[in-house]
């Protein structure tokens, strides 16, 4: 059975996701996995894919063991991972709950890198494994700065498992797009100060970022920034040092 299994799979880049690889074909079953098991149903009747749905909250620490047991009982070929999950806070370190800080490590962190590890058995040659970042990665970014930070975490996590798997043949990618219009926006400013990060502009359509990067994958590529805001960026933060970077943004921030 040839399968790919999706993480956020219920609204945004996942849902995307699991609708771009349902058009590409080819696969056995889509495993999609998030916590909202109504909107995960509602996805698969949509998809002409067969879905397989694991409503699992992935902050909860006995949610990644169930994924482990059933892959243990199938043993598929995973052919392609997406490791979509996650989320963010506008606010100063001080504004946001011990709550929110520890969520979003546990999702955009722990969750993707587990998630990844227990799924590494079953990726064969040419498989892809995709880690949904941002190009928040590139620099420290006060007014979001523990979001900026796990996002720098699974970066690096990305860049260093795709060393290690290369010699395997799988093909490890990570997404570092600018702003995507999804849920995350409304998420982010339900906080104490959400005013830290004043707009978002020039966001990204999720359905874009998802077919590019999958493309991008497919060929090969260490990262994608799907646009070119987050390639330049990227490419600034090669060439500025990084306090310059951050009085940048600490303008952009304000506009």
């Amino acid at each position: 059975m040839r399968i790919a299994i999706i993480t956020g799979a219920s609204s945004g880049l996942g849902k995307a996701y699991a609708q771009q690889l349902d058009r590409l074909g080819g696969l056995d079953e889509l495993w999609l996995i998030a916590r909202r098991e109504e909107r995960l149903k509602a996805l698969g009747q949509k998809l002409s894919t067969p879905s397989r749905v694991l409503p699992l909250d992935l902050t909860d620490p006995t949610a990644v063991p169930v994924l482990q047991t059933l892959l243990e009982e199938e043993r598929p070929v995973l052919d392609t991972l997406v490791c979509a999950a996650g989320f963010g806070k506008f606010g100063r370190a001080e504004d946001l709950t011990g709550a929110e800080t520890a969520s979003m490590i546990d999702l955009n962190c722990r969750s993707a890198a587990e998630v990844t590890r227990v799924c590494i058995p079953y990726l064969k040659r040419d498989s892809r494994v995709l880690e949904v970042a941002s190009c928040a990665a590139f620099q420290p970014l006060q007014g979001m700065n523990i979001y900026a930070a796990t996002k720098a975490f699974l970066l690096h996590y990305t860049r260093a498992i795709r060393r290690e798997l290369a010699p395997r043949g799988i093909k490890v990618t990570a997404v570092c797009p600018w702003w995507v219009k999804t849920e995350f926006m409304a998420v982010a400013r339900d906080t104490a100060n959400p005013t830290a990060v004043r707009h978002t502009p020039f966001a990204m359509r999720p359905e874009a970022v998802a077919a590019w990067s999958l493309t991008m994958a497919q060929c090969d590529r260490p990262m994608v920034t799907c646009g070119p805001i987050p390639a330049l960026m990227r490419l600034g933060r090669k060439v500025l040092p990084t306090a310059a970077v951050m009085e940048i943004w600490e303008k952009v921030r304000k506009i």
